[in-house]
């Protein structure tokens, strides 16, 4: 089935669990099915799909209304196999990170998420991002800044760690310190 995957990958961004994911794109591919007559050939399929997709989960259980809903369920994550140039460290600091940013996509906005998500992710280009959301490019490319800009403010308020003492600090406590000592 065309767009397959990339239906999938969106869905769940969207909708947040495989679950839902899955039945958002059964339920897309079932109206892009049942409305195939419909398509103008000699248009974009691909935005055709993405937005019933989108339209779907809008209009759907797991949709805008359901959105501030939080699943207690854990995920589990499978098996990964050691790759020897990988240091435990270093495996730690990728997990880390990729959480880190994952995290920081899922706090987004649904509005921004979709449009980063669609971009950045699934590397449509500005204008199928504009026909498939239904919004002038221009709100393309200020969602998607603004979306980059919350990311970046999370990394970094969440990746913050405290200015060390500068040599010149260290030079003055300890220059203090030798002055007291008898």
């Amino acid at each position: 089935m065309p767009l397959l995957n990339s239906a999938y990958n969106l869905a769940r961004w969207l909708a947040r669990n495989d679950h839902d994911a899955e039945d958002l794109v059964q339920e897309t591919y079932l109206k892009a099915f049942r409305n195939f007559p419909s398509f103008q050939s000699g248009t974009n399929f691909r935005a055709w799909m993405y937005r019933i997709l989108r339209n779907t989960y809008l209009t759907s259980r797991t949709g805008l209304g359901a959105a501030s809903t939080v699943s207690l369920d854990s995920e589990e994550e499978g098996a990964e196999l050691a790759v020897e140039n990988e240091t435990p460290e270093t495996a730690l600091m990728k997990v880390l990170s990729s959480q880190l940013i994952a995290s920081a996509i899922d706090d987004l906005p649904v509005h921004y998420r979709e449009t980063l998500l669609l971009c950045d992710v699934e590397e449509i280009s500005y204008r199928e991002i504009a026909e498939i959301l239904s919004i002038p490019m221009g709100t393309v490319m200020s969602r998607l800044a603004r979306a980059r800009r919350r990311i970046r403010e999370f990394l970094r308020t969440t990746t913050a760690i405290p200015p060390s003492k500068s040599s010149r600090q260290r030079f003055e406590e300890n220059e203090t310190t030798s002055q007291i000592k008898p």
